[in-house]
């Protein structure tokens, strides 16, 4: 019978080829899609953890010096549970740890389950139009409608107890407004490669020293009302707050450049660097951030 060759015209392998590019096509939105499932897997089971611990406990308050401190922090934290009396040289353990553009309640789930098991209680918000929550983005158009979640609890609060904030990322622009209106129940406020803007300042102006910075991070539409609002901070309730920045040192997204003009035009009390982190170290460097978090906690 001989060899038997089979020829395609041109429309034929044209054909196939835009066949293979369907499937392709096909595949990628399957996988995309389990993805974002198990994102809002995730941020559903942080949002039942929160429904369960949200108003347990009260803690003292206290507020403490002014010292300013740098750490440097490339080792992940050795395994094992912390000591008793470690627990108890921490005056404020409830973390309630805020995103940043494009994120959700669910980028925080090691850090959650870190903090845990030194027997810390961590509290993770999706902010409005963010993570599951279905408010359209165009639609948040202020800082207080996109930081309601977190004043809706900083004002269930009982008077004598205070709260240890993280936010990442436009998250610190939460961290600053809820700062100024609730500085009493605030015990620090850690700024995670955040935008720590000054009175007057905008978090855009932050990330507009980096062109691409909003298109790296954002998994979400981003609100841009409260990036772009220009926020009002006075020395008397924003000044005396006890502030924390932590660096990322290999972050692209908010280069270290931008970080330390951050912290170097509105001083915090302490400065932390995380070696080896890109802008999303709760992924990146889970145990190195714990580390420093737990170390923060126990400052008096």
């Amino acid at each position: 019978m001989g060899n038997r060759f089979i020829c395609m015209s041109k429309k034929d392998t044209k054909d196939n080829g835009s066949r293979s590019k369907r499937i392709n096509r096909s595949q990628r939105k399957l996988l995309a899609e389990e993805e974002f499932l198990h994102k809002q897997a995730l941020s559903m089971a942080l949002n039942q953890h929160q429904l369960s611990q949200r108003f347990e406990g009260s803690m003292s308050r206290r507020i403490g010096s002014t010292s300013s401190r740098r750490h440097n922090f490339s080792d992940p934290l050795s395994n094992g549970k912390q000591a008793p009396d470690f627990l108890e040289n921490i005056k404020s353990k409830k973390f309630i740890l805020i995103h940043g553009e494009g994120f959700g309640a669910w980028c925080w789930y090691k850090t959650i389950a870190l903090l845990e098991e030194t027997g810390l209680i961590p509290i993770a918000f999706d902010l409005t139009g963010s993570g599951i929550d279905l408010t359209d983005s165009n639609a948040v158009t202020t800082l207080a409608e996109y930081s309601k979640p977190l004043i809706d609890y900083l004002q269930n609060l009982p008077e004598d107890e205070k709260v240890i904030l993280v936010g990442h990322s436009s998250g610190g622009a939460c961290l600053s407004y809820a700062l100024e209106h609730f500085p009493q129940k605030i015990s620090k406020a850690i700024f995670l490669c955040a935008t720590m803007v000054s009175d007057g300042q905008r978090p855009f102006d932050v990330f507009a020293e980096e062109d691409v910075a909003l298109a790296m991070v954002s998994m979400r539409p981003i609100p841009l009302g409260p990036v772009m609002e220009k926020l009002s901070l006075s020395a008397e309730n924003y000044g005396t707050g006890r502030r924390f920045f932590i660096q990322t040192l290999d972050d692209r997204a908010l280069s270290p450049d931008v970080q330390e003009k951050l912290v170097r035009e509105n001083p915090p009390e302490g400065v932390y660097k995380i070696k080896g982190s890109d802008h999303s170290p709760f992924f990146s460097k889970p145990q190195s951030l714990h580390k420093i978090l737990v170390e923060i906690a126990q400052i008096p």
